[in-house]
């Protein structure tokens, strides 16, 4: 079976109807286990105190923020070369989740930093970048929304998905490209000496699959919901004419 066959929104339904159950079950349990693993079961950090257990919902919400974006851009890129309706729409789908992922980076970071940096707000590299990041989601959803035609919100906001993902990278490594500003580099990476220590590291991991898990599901039910919308409005303009 072909991948492309999953572009047909028919097959791309059945398919969810069969995912979505397991996936948003698994997605609980990992969010919720990775949770209370985090806040209840590890140590305080010796410079930051219990501060540090906001990092759960920081890190995933920030690492998500920057992979929802480049998941549309790659859907978009999909509907301007192939056509494909049901890329459109998951982009579309994912838009709002995104954004919402963007801001809970946003307020967590501004809550985190407030203690240790004695501000809530900088304008750091990777700050501003991720700023200009929650702006490009505002402008996409507002986007689709003011342009009436299906067709021309598809492809001017696939336009507009590409030149944001400038920004997506550079909230990711900004801090790299720069080498300044207030903020750390990675949390978690693949050097031991950069890492987090392992107590963190797990229940962080465990997070993060729920995060991702979580989006899968939300941009499943999402684009259900905008196949189902468009057919409904192809229906009512065919009874029209």
């Amino acid at each position: 079976m072909s991948f492309w066959e999953f572009a047909n929104p028919a097959r791309f339904t059945r398919l969810t109807d069969k995912v979505l159950p397991w996936v948003s079950v698994l997605a609980a349990i990992l969010l919720g286990g990775g949770l209370i693993w985090g806040y209840f079961f590890t140590p305080d950090d010796f410079r930051q105190g219990s501060t540090v257990k906001i990092f759960y919902l920081h890190v995933p919400a920030a690492l998500m923020a920057i992979q929802v974006w480049l998941m549309m851009a790659i859907c978009s890129l999909i509907w301007l070369v192939r056509r494909h309706h049901v890329s459109a729409l998951a982009a579309r789908a994912a838009a709002p989740i995104g954004a919402v992922m963007t801001l809970i980076g946003l307020l967590t970071g501004a809550i985190w930093g407030q203690p240790m940096w004695g501000t809530w707000w900088e304008w750091d590299p990777r700050l501003t970048s991720f700023l200009v990041l929650f702006v490009f989601y505002l402008g996409y959803i507002a986007l689709w929304e003011a342009v009436e035609d299906p067709d021309t919100a598809a492809d001017l906001t696939s336009v507009l998905c590409l030149v944001g993902s400038v920004f997506a990278l550079l909230s990711r490594y900004a801090v790299l490209i720069w080498n300044q500003g207030l903020h750390q580099g990675a949390s978690l990476s693949l050097d031991s000496e950069e890492n987090v220590a392992d107590v963190f590291w797990y229940p962080s991991l465990v997070v993060i699959a729920g995060f991702v898990l979580l989006f899968v599901a939300l941009v499943l039910l999402r684009t259900r919901t905008e196949i189902q919308v468009r057919r409904a409005r192809a229906l009512m303009a065919r009874e029209r004419s």
